[in-house]
């Protein structure tokens, strides 16, 4: 009688790059660490601990026109998964109705987190820098989601009840094995506009996300002002370097628990200057930052340039 050939387990593709980034989140479920690997195992820079993502919640934050006019294709919401396939992107990121139009045609072929709160242009309460819950943790399983987005506006009248908010819904994302996204903005109260990118409140943010369990951190990337008087002194005694942005990125990374919770930076609006673009996440990347979600800077030019451009940010970021 032939001895049967042993049954082994299929040789794993984690890389020890995301092993180590998934042992960072030690009180997760094998759900949640199932759906991070999926989100950092996903597309052109899949097992390097990197992370492109496309998000696209601007119709409902600035309305249709402002947001896919340049570039006419963005009004169906296809052309957003398809974009982020083609180019090889980690995940895309959109609010309930973006999502729904296009989960059956693209179940599995990316990765998707569902934004689960917006504001809008037309709403004075906009000015108050808050946002309404516009989704549920049971829509993102539903649609198959591997993570939730929610929006925190800290320096805000209301950035105590969007904290409670985010406690409430990240306790029941996690519960059924979803990673939770914070897009952290400091914004509102006091405030100046050019304080909202400050280092030292940028890191804040930051900081304040991961305190709130996140597992992915979304800020703006951080200029070289400092805000807040006491933080002043604490980064010129400590002596810490922010005078480039390289330096500035370390500062949000290190202010992300040492560096164990993923941070990624936005793109904020479009761009015409491409080599300034690349620049600047030459230098995010340098930094030690995890990655980018660009949304405008994509979807708002042709498709065939949106791929190149989204090919060299790639690039960037996989020789990191």
């Amino acid at each position: 009688m032939n001895a049967k050939t042993p049954i082994t387990a299929p040789r794993s593709l984690i890389t020890p790059r995301v092993k180590e980034i998934l042992s960072w989140y030690e009180s997760d479920n094998p759900g949640t660490k199932g759906n991070l690997y999926r989100l950092l195992m996903t597309g052109r820079l899949a097992g390097t601990g990197k992370l492109v993502i496309l998000p696209v919640d601007q119709g409902f934050e600035h309305g249709p026109a402002r947001s896919f006019a340049p570039n006419p294709a963005g009004y169906d919401p296809h052309y957003h998964y398809q974009l982020a396939i083609d180019a090889g992107l980690n995940a895309y990121a959109a609010p309930l109705g973006m999502l729904e139009a296009g989960a059956d045609t693209f179940a599995g072929q990316i990765p998707t987190i569902l934004k689960m709160n917006s504001a809008n242009s037309l709403s004075r309460l906009n000015e108050d820098a808050d946002q309404a819950v516009t989704a549920s943790v049971a829509d993102a399983v539903r649609l198959g989601c591997s993570a939730i987005g929610f929006t925190i506006y800290p320096g805000s009248d209301a950035a105590y009840d969007q904290f409670e908010e985010i406690r409430e819904l990240a306790a029941e994302a996690k519960s059924v094995g979803l990673a939770v996204v914070v897009w952290s903005y400091a914004r509102g109260g006091s405030l100046t506009k050019k304080g909202e990118t400050a280092v030292d409140v940028i890191s804040y943010a930051a900081h304040i996300a991961a305190l709130l369990g996140a597992h992915i951190i979304k800020v703006k990337p951080p200029t070289e002002q400092l805000e807040l008087d006491a933080a002043k002194k604490a980064y010129d005694k400590a002596g810490i370097p922010v005078s480039t942005l390289t330096e500035r990125i370390q500062d949000v990374v290190k202010s992300c628990f040492g560096g164990r919770r993923i941070v990624i930076f936005s793109g904020g609006e479009t761009k015409n200057d491409t080599d300034a673009l690349l620049k600047e996440i030459g230098q995010i990347a340098a930094g030690g930052g995890f990655g980018s979600i660009m949304g405008r800077n994509a979807f708002q030019r042709p498709r065939d340039e949106a791929i190149a451009l989204l090919d060299k940010i790639i690039d960037i970021y996989a020789k990191a």
